[in-house]
């Protein structure tokens, strides 16, 4: 026999801390919810920035970060040539005639270029957002002078300057790869491009910037005056030359001549000074004696260090003349104060795979200027008796 019973009616007042139970018991399990979101909320911005934390601390490969700006004009553009992938990531600029590159493959290229350029290590480099570049020099200081506490002054004078306004002219490479490089997905393209582009612009500033005529290219320092004055009687731009004391080479006792043209230039630019001359020059050099048969040569003791001449380190420029009855094959100078190199730090590159098939040109192009800063700070050696 089934006995029904029916639940005790609950009162309103029960009714209501149920239902006020059951609204917190709601309001808790939301809160958690919503807790759990705004957990992943963070987890997932810390992920990201731990993403974005690796990338920036990741070590560079030859200088070069692997960013999509890269990767998009070397494998979008250099490789297969689709210029809508640059447009929006380097621009275009029609008057420069090409791309400007990334940044990153820019870097490579001027860090080859002060590795192999031997007068861009020594000199004033300066780099330039417009083609033309112009400072003002000082020639005159401003006059000086002692007095008693109650004494007048004089007026003193007024300074003088000179504007150096390097000549500029566009230097220009146009290495070739086959199509089939390119598409070699192994073939770094960038470095053997950077590396093609430097050695190429290293070679043409190499020889500007030693006797570049200032005609749509740099003026080279040899091409600057030159005079036997000091430096309080010379004109500014003006280089002081020394004798070598015989019409064909050096004399009978070289280091006369050379002690002199160390001398010739002031204290504080024989801080940092350097010897500049080509490896012909340089043989003749090392084979030079003292009078008492020392070696006027000092090689370097450390690995790294440059050999010397007279203390002062040497440098060879292919590009200085040989020994030769009225040439200047030996300078001596501070070029960091005494040449000033400016340039647009942006190379743009014009790809070309239509002039010679099945070969793809890459023209590159850029801007540089060069020019004597301060004459007195570079001196000259002269083939003359």
């Amino acid at each position: 026999m089934e006995i029904e019973t029916n639940p005790t009616p609950q009162t309103p007042a029960e009714t209501d801390v149920m239902a006020a139970s059951f609204d917190i018991v709601s309001r808790q399990d939301a809160a958690e919810q919503s807790i759990k979101v705004l957990r992943s909320d963070v987890d997932e911005v810390k992920s990201r920035l731990d993403r974005v934390s690796r990338a920036a601390s990741r070590p560079a490969l030859d200088g070069v970060r692997d960013t999509v700006e890269v990767k998009s004009f070397v494998d979008g553009y250099l490789r297969q040539g689709r210029e809508t992938e640059v447009k929006s990531i380097s621009g275009v600029n029609p008057a420069d005639g090409g791309y400007a590159v990334p940044q990153e493959i820019d870097a490579i290229i001027a860090s080859e270029l002060k590795e192999i350029s031997p007068i861009r290590q020594l000199a004033q480099v300066v780099q330039t957002g417009t083609a033309g570049y112009r400072k003002l020099v000082s020639t005159a200081g401003i006059a000086s002078g002692w007095v008693s506490e109650t004494a007048a002054r004089a007026e003193t004078g007024t300074p003088q300057f000179a504007e150096i306004a390097p000549p500029t002219g566009e230097l220009y490479a146009n290495p070739a790869a086959s199509q089939t490089m390119l598409d070699d997905t192994a073939f770094d393209l960038e470095s053997w491009l950077a590396s093609e582009i430097a050695m190429e612009f290293a070679r043409a500033e190499g020889a500007a910037f030693v006797g570049g005529s200032g005609i749509d290219q740099p003026e080279g320092f040899l091409s600057a005056p030159t005079s036997t004055d000091s430096d309080v009687n010379r004109t500014f731009g003006t280089l002081q030359y020394v004798a070598s004391g015989d019409a064909s080479g050096f004399d009978t006792d070289p280091e006369t001549q050379l002690i002199d043209l160390v001398h010739t230039l002031k204290a504080g630019h024989r801080q940092g000074a350097s010897w500049v001359m080509n490896s012909a020059t340089l043989s003749e050099v090392r084979k030079l004696k003292t009078t008492d048969g020392a070696f006027l040569w000092q090689p370097g003791l450390v690995e790294g260090q440059p050999d010397r001449l007279l203390g002062y380190p040497v440098v060879e420029a292919e590009d200085m003349p040989d020994i030769a009855a009225g040439e200047f094959p030996i300078a001596f100078g501070n070029f960091k104060a005494g040449y000033l190199i400016t340039e647009r730090s942006a190379t743009s590159i014009l790809r070309d795979p239509f002039t010679n098939k099945p070969f793809v040109h890459f023209y590159a192009t850029k801007r540089v200027g060069g020019q004597v800063l301060d004459s007195a700070a570079i001196k000259l050696l002269k083939i003359e008796a």
